[in-house]
């Protein structure tokens, strides 16, 4: 009751401690407050400690008088820059795999072209290679759900606000997001699948299978959608889709190549569009991308 109480306060901060198995770390029920040094990490678990947010990092810039010198912490939305004077936003990534669209989204936050952060992995399968790149980088690992049922649906809330997470982004997770993050994130959570949604989507259409079903169908062109996430797998709003053409000879193997492909450009795309805030909501209820170039066009 205290942590549901908690989320009906608009989810606030939590702490984190953790208890030591013979394989990882796993977490327990949240305490009231939350400090950044409270849980421990290891080389194959959960790992939360020493990762703070980066936006609260700042750079300093002296100013000179002819009467004394005066420096001052200046953040972002200070620098002259239009994409600077919009908060940076922090990202937390699902992923039950290799991770690829997450390792291309992260790669895109450090060269600049998505104005954001990846703050926190949350994955179902401790060991899986999104994982291991992601303690490889210092970046905290969650995993969610746990066999042991520590860590519910409500804790991973609070815990993902304890890292002042905006927005969600799914890439290969292949558990259904619970009801409790989907309303503490409205119109903040996104998936990829691969395929040209309504079509080929839904339970048990995931991976190689999806691959085989298109070309099984005869269809000419699949593709990568990006949609928002609901309470169903994969009926939420589309926002970006790109289309792949189906070769006639194509195998799973070849046409889930190139459609992971434009999987990676196409999720940088609307990561960064998502934290330039360039996305608006039509009457209807679709949600379009601005062009970054002209606000008054639409991708």
């Amino acid at each position: 009751m205290e942590v549901q109480n908690a989320i009906l306060r608009g989810c606030n901060h939590g702490a984190v401690s953790s208890i030591r198995t013979s394989k990882t770390h796993v977490f327990t029920k949240l305490p009231k407050s939350f400090s950044s040094q409270t849980a421990s990490s290891s080389s194959n678990g959960v790992s939360l400690k020493n990762h703070l947010p980066s936006q609260i990092k700042r750079n300093f810039r002296c100013s000179y008088s002819i009467q004394n010198v005066e420096c001052k912490a200046v953040s972002d939305a200070e620098e002259d820059t239009p994409k600077a004077k919009i908060r940076r936003k922090n990202l937390a990534v699902f992923v039950s795999g290799g991770g690829s669209n997450f390792r291309s989204i992260y790669e895109a936050t450090l060269k600049g072209s998505v104005h954001g952060d990846v703050v926190a992995l949350v994955t179902n399968k401790h060991d899986c290679g999104g994982a291991e790149y992601a303690r490889d980088k210092g970046i905290p690992v969650i995993v969610f759900p746990q066999r042991e049922e520590v860590l519910s649906a409500e804790d991973l809330v609070i815990l993902l606000r304890s890292y002042k997470v905006d927005l969600v982004l799914l890439a290969g997770y292949l558990k259904l997001i619970p009801a409790e993050l989907i309303k503490c994130y409205p119109k903040a959570i996104l998936n990829i699948h691969p395929s040209l949604l309504p079509a080929f989507g839904g339970k048990g259409y995931y991976g190689m299978k999806v691959h085989r079903a298109v070309i099984a169908s005869g269809a000419r062109y699949s593709g990568p959608t990006i949609h928002y996430v609901d309470e169903q797998y994969d009926t939420g709003s589309i926002l970006a889709q790109r289309a792949v053409p189906v070769l006639a000879k194509d195998t799973a193997e070849e046409l889930a190549a190139r459609v992971l492909h434009e999987e990676h450009k196409l999720y940088v795309e609307v990561c960064a569009a998502l934290c330039e805030e360039r996305i608006t909501w039509r009457e209807d209820g679709v949600p379009l991308i601005r062009s970054k170039e002209n606000p008054n066009d639409y991708h």
